[in-house]
């Protein structure tokens, strides 16, 4: 064991892996700060680099080691030390492992490096992943989980580095095909291991008080941990991480308050953390993992909205819906540009007369009928789009495919009610664009009542693909999109945005010939497919998307969603499933799995004839034992 000196010399290996090869600028950040601690620094790169990432890399040192992405960080560690050797390894007081898995630094490296280096240790790390008693990973020999340092960073001392049993282990690390195996294999034993050699570890956070309360208080308790603990770093991982595990482990709050922790107490710069996100991270996930849903008053102004160049477009096509629509439209500020599109002389007429003493700039377009309220938007006013710093969209609704009426009517109430509650809803609106620089979007949510009910679940329909070749093959941007993720998008067509953010989507330059004539299909169409890509064009313009509900809406929602848990959860538990919601879910899943195989196998020995019959009667059945 040893301290170390007042200017220690210090190697540092940073492995490096972006899907895409992109060295965003919280990677930058965090070398600028880490660099004014090391002697010395290697890059290991797994994969491929953009020469414009490698360029950024190189600016912190020529030492750049790019490998083949396998072996994940334990072998890129392996691959640095063994370009090094053993022999000008132990000419260093410290070889510090670190990786692109963390964010920072929140208060500068110096602090951390300095108190650490007074403490008399062998190996030390910035946090605890405390014990587990069980084996998640299916590698650990002795059925659990050890409490250990996080391998996102770690600090070897020289009298580690020069012990033959380090030099062993590295030396004979077997390869890593899985995240499983690196963490079961490496990270998880690797403290205990050389701790019962006899070496002697630390960690920075010291989060023994938590120990009991999170496994991983880097994930589940990080505002804590920055707040109190004076912790540099937070994981990337938490703005992705797979919320059905937040809200097993805690109430699903601990992103947000991390990130508004952040953003308010501290000089860290959130758009950081927003460049790499929005390039790499699926919109649901932000969505879920920040809860970007928006429940603004409709009876009082939080904050007045700032100057701003706005203006409400409309699309109106049903004269009869003409004087409701026009209500809600009356919620924006005085003095707003209202441009309203219709496709007849006759229509324009209506619309002009009933306008014509409102508090407005009023321009009414006419356009052709031709891609309804998607081509008004993007053909008809994209001549004067850009002109606006904040442009709120919507049209008239009347849904006739449904009955009875009042199904759709309640669709259009949702829309209307969570855009254009009131007057003070619409500034408050306006100011929490005011207040969020990078939000480029809200709409509200899918509707979720009568026949909608699916769409709640299953947005995609049957427009994934189309969406994915409008993004990728038309409008060329690269945005994560996953057909098994629901899309952040406004369905219902009606949702506030900058245009800055949408600007991809207005140069693509539509014209009217892009659009299907009438009579057009109810799904699957170009239109569906740019009703589902507008989020994502905001997020590849580097905007972030969110939900937007008025408070008096929020009750209604709120209601509803409690209903349909209630109501689903009574059902599978009457079936004999209970447990954790995800365990409900998942022993659901296995049954129905398991009802298609039977059904494939019994489908093998009987005559096809009879499949109908005996179908019949399996339910009629199923119906009498009920």
């Amino acid at each position: 064991m040893a301290t170390l000196g007042e200017d220690p010399k210090r190697l540092g290996i940073f492995f490096f892996f972006d899907a895409q090869g992109v060295a965003d600028s919280y990677v930058e950040a965090l070398l600028a700060d880490m660099v004014k601690n090391l002697s010395e620094l290697v890059i290991v790169v797994n994969g491929e680099v953009t020469a414009k990432s490698y360029a950024k890399l190189s600016a912190f040192t020529d030492n750049i080691i790019l490998r083949e992405n396998k072996g994940l960080d334990a072998w890129a560690y392996k691959t640095a030390l063994e370009s090094y050797g053993w022999d000008r390894l132990v000419e260093f007081d410290e070889v510090v492992l670190f990786n692109a898995t963390i964010m920072g630094p929140v208060y500068p490296f110096e602090e951390m490096f300095t108190e650490m280096a007074g403490r008399d240790i062998d190996f030390w790390g910035i946090t605890w992943f405390h014990k587990v008693p069980y084996d998640p990973f299916g590698h650990a020999a002795e059925g659990y989980l050890p409490r250990h340092l996080q391998s996102h960073f770690h600090a070897y001392r020289r009298s580690l580095v020069s012990s033959k049993a380090f030099q062993d282990y590295w030396d004979n690390l077997p390869q890593m095909s899985s995240y499983e195996d690196s963490v079961g294999l490496h990270e998880a034993p690797f403290t205990q291991r050389f701790e019962r050699l006899g070496f002697t570890s630390d960690v920075y956070v010291n989060t023994e008080d938590l120990e009991g309360y999170t496994f991983s208080p880097v994930l589940f308790a990080p505002k804590r941990l920055i707040e109190e603990k004076r912790c540099p770093i937070f994981k990337r991982r938490s703005f992705f991480h797979d919320y059905q595990d937040l809200v097993r482990q805690s109430v699903g709050n601990t992103s947000l308050d991390l990130y508004e922790y952040l953003r308010d107490h501290t000089d860290f710069d959130t758009n950081l953390i927003w460049d790499n996100a929005l390039r790499s991270m699926n919109m649901a996930d932000l969505v879920k993992n920040l809860h970007l849903t928006y429940v603004l008053p409709t009876q009082a102004v939080v904050h007045e909205p700032k100057p701003q160049k706005i203006a409400l477009i409309a699309h109106l096509y049903y004269m009869d819906l003409l004087e409701p629509t026009l209500a809600y439209v009356k919620s924006m500020p005085e003095g707003t540009d209202l441009i309203l599109t219709v496709g007849s002389q006759e229509k324009a007429e209506l619309v002009e007369e009933a306008c014509k003493d409102l508090p407005y700039n009023v321009t009414v377009r006419l356009i052709e009928n031709r891609g309804r309220d998607v081509s008004a938007l993007l053909v008809g006013c994209k001549d004067i789009i850009h002109d606006y710093d904040l442009v709120c969209f919507t049209h008239d609704k009347k849904v006739t495919q449904v009955k009875p009426y009042s199904v759709g009517d309640g669709f259009a109430i949702k829309c209307f009610e969570n855009l254009l509650a009131t007057r003070d809803f619409v500034k408050n609106v306006i100011a929490t664009f005011d207040a969020e620089p990078r939000l480029g979007l809200l709409a509200p949510t899918p509707p979720n009542h009568g026949d909608y009910f699916p769409v709640f679940s299953m947005g995609w329909g049957p427009n994934f693909e189309r969406t994915k070749t409008l993004l990728e093959k038309e409008l060329n941007l690269s945005v994560p999109i996953d057909e098994s993720r629901a899309p952040i998008a406004p369905l219902g067509t009606m949702f506030w945005f900058r245009p800055a953010a949408l600007k991809p989507l207005f140069d693509h330059d539509w014209q009217w010939e892009d659009f299907p004539p009438e009579p057009n299909n109810i799904d699957g169409t170009i239109l569906h497919a740019i009703e589902r890509a507008y989020g994502y064009v905001a997020q590849a313009s580097g905007y972030f998307c969110g939900w937007l509900f008025s408070d008096s809406f929020a009750r209604i929602e709120i209601t509803s969603l409690s209903h349909y848990v209630q109501d689903f959860t009574h059902a599978v538990a009457e079936n004999g499933i209970l447990g954790y919601e995800d365990d409900m879910v998942n022993n659901l899943r296995k049954r129905g799995a398991e009802r298609k195989r039977i059904k494939k196998q019994v489908a093998r020995w009987v005559p096809a004839p009879l499949h109908r019959p005996l179908v019949r009667a399996y339910r009629r059945a199923r119906r009498i034992g009920r």
